[in-house]
């Protein structure tokens, strides 16, 4: 190994500088403890914005150079519009009329609608992405091409990262479906209604230039207002700035795969024999075909007992609000809204709060919701014998997912991962995982259709289930009736070069990412 390189806590070869910046290596859960004071932006007079408070600028090009684009910048964008957004693109198309190279695009997260951004990489425009690297942009990084490295941080990592300074935006450009001219915001009204905007908070309150691009522009004020003015700089105005119908996420539809449904069943008797589904217990799960069904059977069980959830941690869906308005859920704490349902049952309902990664998820914060979640839903690429699991990368190697906010809620009380054993013929069950990105000692439960495997250090749930009649094995069982079916899987070869960090909630570097070797 290099120089530098140095092994964590984790076990992990990981860099100790990314982009010239130093970085300090995972040291184990809750080991960490940052030191200093929050970052602050530069302060301001009154005296320079309008005594009117007309923020309005004639488009997206004037107020990127009114706020001073330059070489080097860094800019952030939101997600909430998810494939649907429509601004990114336009304001690296900008940059690149009027010269600017450089740049860092700080999203918090890309979708494939953001694969024009690649031919801005290509010509030096941008120059490389701390954010998720979904699909094309993925492919892009992971086979060496970017000409810095990605930086791939949770949500709750994002925020953390820019309280603490280690990210300092330059300009954020925020899409708010609804704004007035002053710049209050916020996503639950107007055509573009996407629901909450909390992902851009942390650019709001943070960066030095906040711009904000509307497409439905109303009197003085806003309300709600879930961006407020006063942190905002200029106000354009758009005739579309993203289309709402493709916020959903996954399927959200209730899977029919008789495999899944299967799974999902096997995960909520799970709960129900560890005794999980009590009055007032509280649950979070994903928008994806296999995690609606687990919700639908909690629901069941719950109309059967006549007991209520306390709360759901959303992202949410149609089925979730159905839930809640039939009053089988307390509140709704949503983070993303991942449908039309979720927008409007947002905009309808005290009890459907929004959130933001700063409440839910930020790590160096006076404690946060994550922990006190009582169940806990999750994906995974990956699972290794140690329960450790990987979520932004497959087994062949390539960066295609981000983390969102799957680091944040390991926090949760007990963590439960639904995965078929194997996807395409390839074991997910592995000895090690390709890239770590949840330490096992957080994750409680593998669910697979072939069975149920316990984290040993969960000895409370293994004596709950002992006598459940439910197929409890080993993760070692799981993964020798994978390799039976389909034989070992065959790992990635990569070469030595570090494409990508992968971040701890807390800053520091659990894993890195290397170049898929071709």
């Amino acid at each position: 190994m290099s120089a530098e390189m140095i092994k964590n806590a984790a076990n992990r070869w990981v860099a100790t500088e990314i982009n010239g910046k130093k970085q300090a290596p995972f040291q184990g859960v809750g080991k960490y403890r940052p030191s200093g004071r929050k970052y602050g932006p530069p302060l301001v007079s009154c005296a320079d914005f309008p005594s009117n408070g007309d923020k309005r600028v004639a488009d997206l090009r004037e107020a990127l150079i009114r706020s001073g684009l330059r070489d080097g910048m860094t800019i952030s964008t939101h997600h909430h519009f998810r494939d649907g957004d429509l601004i990114a693109n336009e304001i690296f198309d900008i940059a690149a009329e009027l010269g600017v190279k450089d740049l860092i695009w700080f999203p918090s997260a890309s979708f494939s609608c953001h694969a024009p951004i690649i031919k801005h990489l290509e010509s030096g425009v941008i120059h490389h992405i701390e954010g998720s690297m979904n699909g094309p942009l993925g492919r892009f990084t992971s086979e060496g091409n970017m000409r810095g490295q990605g930086v791939l941080r949770s949500h709750g990592g994002r925020y953390q990262a820019v309280q603490d300074g280690e990210v300092v935006i330059d300009i954020a450009v925020i899409a708010a479906p609804t704004s007035d001219f002053f710049g209050n915001a916020n996503g639950v009204e107007g055509p573009s209604a996407c629901g909450l905007l909390g992902f851009a908070l942390a650019d709001a309150q943070f960066a030095h230039k906040v711009i904000v691009a509307t497409d439905n522009l109303v009197p003085f004020p806003c309300i709600p207002w879930q961006i407020q003015g006063n942190y905002v700089d200029y106000v354009v105005v758009k005739d579309k700035i993203g289309i709402p119908e493709k916020i959903v996420s996954g399927t959200t539809q209730i899977t029919k795969s008789p495999d899944r449904l299967y799974m999902a069943e096997l995960t909520a008797k799970f709960c129900d024999a560890a005794g999980l589904i009590r009055e007032g217990f509280s649950f979070q799960a994903g928008a994806g075909g296999t995690s609606l069904s687990i919700g639908n059977f909690f629901t069941d069980i719950m109309r059967q007992r006549k007991i209520k959830a306390a709360f759901a941690r959303g992202g949410s869906n149609k089925y979730l609000v159905e839930a809640f308005e039939e009053g089988l859920i307390g509140t709704i704490l949503d983070g993303q809204t991942f449908d039309l349902d979720g927008v409007r049952s947002m905009r309808e309902n005290i009890r459907h709060q929004d959130t933001s990664p700063f409440t839910s998820y930020n790590y160096h914060g006076k404690g946060n919701f994550a922990s006190m979640v009582d169940i806990v839903i999750l994906g995974a690429t990956e699972v290794d014998l140690n329960f450790n699991a990987n979520v932004v990368t497959h087994s062949d190697g390539y960066l295609l997912h981000g983390i969102g906010g799957w680091q944040n809620t390991l926090f949760g009380k007990t963590v439960i991962l639904p995965v078929p054993l194997f996807r395409d013929r390839i074991p997910v069950i592995v000895d090690d995982v390709t890239t770590l990105v949840g330490p096992g000692e957080l994750i409680d439960v593998i669910v697979t259709e072939r069975g149920i495997a316990i984290n040993p250090l969960r000895e409370d749930l293994i004596e709950a289930t002992k006598k459940s009649g439910l197929p409890i094995k080993s993760i070692e069982q799981l993964q020798a009736e994978a390799e039976a079916i389909c034989g070992k899987a065959q790992k990635p070869s990569f070469t030595d070069k570090v494409v990508a960090a992968v971040k701890w909630v807390d800053g520091t570097v659990i894993d890195v990412v290397r170049q898929v070797e071709i």
